[in-house]
């Protein structure tokens, strides 16, 4: 009777854990507390997921229940080094549940005295499938327990399967809703350059025509003021529409910076080294960042010519955009002085990367960002 009603509770938390997966948006929230069910279920101590890249590279993307030698440091061991199934399922040698692996964190956490680990050495690891694709593993591990049995591992098997396919599904609805934002992005560009820009540009062609109507010099001052205004604003609305919508990104990265500057009336000398051996998404990023920093300098260096440089060394890219201009007084141990400066800083760190800011009164400003050429990669195996 006992077993009955251990199995019904067992059905019980499945059926919750694929409602749970099912409705899931927010993939790390959902992967938690989908762990957590499963060490309800189980009696299992802990768990992790791992997604894993072609490369080798991984993410930990939930947790439940570390140890103590295992979560110090912000789970530092856990998302560094290499380890037995990470190695395992990159060189393709794991296409199911497996039995007995001994940690090798576990190891280097005992060896150099990092905490507790809570009577844990083995754990059983198992690939997340769904539809001939695989994302990463999922490891589960309790005290003392060196052996996992066949039904223990079909369940997690069992579990993985609806996992992997919960991550399936989120993917699509990940890239549905970029293609979305996307189609809104370039809607709301050809509205505003359809409707605004347009009617700057009659303001603008309306006031130089009055200017010349007039002798009266108080008038003339005042339309060249609006003139003058409407000018400003036009480049202004230029500006918001290229950020909405980047144009000549496909005729590649260099070719659009050098028409942004264009159109923002500054000079540009950009030299490159080696080729650019990144994606499209980073491709973006690195322009928008780009982007921003041509603003800052045609609104606030006072000059019109900059400088920046596109270098590739052997695992980074590096990209360094350089005025003469009037700088500012900057300390590294101070905020960013702008929301444009901290949105920069923002884009490149969601990256992996580093932003750098070297400026002085009258002498310049450089901005210097440098991104690995693997922008989702968290560790290395």
């Amino acid at each position: 009777m006992g077993e009955y009603k251990e199995k019904v509770k067992t059905l019980k938390t499945l059926k919750e854990i694929a409602e749970k997966l099912n409705e899931g948006m927010e993939m790390k929230d959902t992967l938690h507390e989908v762990l957590h069910m499963l060490m309800d279920v189980t009696g299992f101590q802990t768990a992790w997921i791992y997604f894993i890249e072609d490369d080798g590279s991984y993410e930990l993307m939930a947790e439940v229940s570390l140890p103590d030698a295992l979560a110090k440091h912000k789970r530092q061991l856990m998302c560094q080094n290499d380890c037995y199934c990470v190695n395992r399922y990159t060189k393709g040698l794991l296409q199911s549940a497996t039995n007995i692996i001994n940690c090798k964190r576990i190891e280097t956490a005992i060896k150099n005295n990092l905490g507790d680990t809570e009577g844990i050495t083995h754990h059983a690891t198992v690939p997340l499938k769904a539809y001939k694709r695989t994302f990463g593993l999922l490891n589960v591990a309790a005290k003392g327990k060196v052996t996992f049995t066949q039904e223990e591992l079909n369940l997690l098997e069992s579990i993985a399967l609806q996992i992997g396919t919960a991550i399936q599904r989120m993917k699509l609805v990940q890239k549905e809703q970029q293609h979305v934002l996307l189609e809104e992005r370039n809607r709301l560009a050809q509205d505003l350059h359809d409707s605004v820009n347009q009617m700057l540009f009659s303001v603008s062609l309306t006031a130089k025509a009055a200017r010349q109507m007039t002798s009266d010099q108080k008038l003339g001052e005042m339309i060249d003021f609006i003139q003058h205004l409407s000018q400003d604003a036009l480049i202004e609305m230029r500006s918001l529409i290229w950020q909405l919508r980047p144009r000549g990104l496909e005729k590649g990265f260099t070719s659009a910076i050098e028409e942004y500057a264009q159109l923002l009336g500054l000079t540009c000398k950009l030299s490159m080294s080696g080729c650019m051996e990144i994606d499209h998404a980073q491709h973006e990023t690195l322009f928008r960042v780009c982007q921003e920093a041509l603003n800052n300098c045609q609104k606030h260096a006072g000059v019109q010519e900059v400088e920046v440089k596109l270098e590739q060394f052997a695992e980074t890219f590096d990209m360094k955009i350089i005025d003469r201009g009037k700088g500012f007084h900057y300390d590294e141990q101070m905020n960013l002085p702008s929301l444009g400066l901290k949105g920069m800083a923002e884009r490149i760190q969601r990256m992996g990367g580093t932003f750098d800011i070297y400026s002085e009164l009258n002498k310049g400003t450089t901005i210097h960002v440098q991104v690995p050429f693997s922008l989702e990669r968290k560790g290395s195996s």
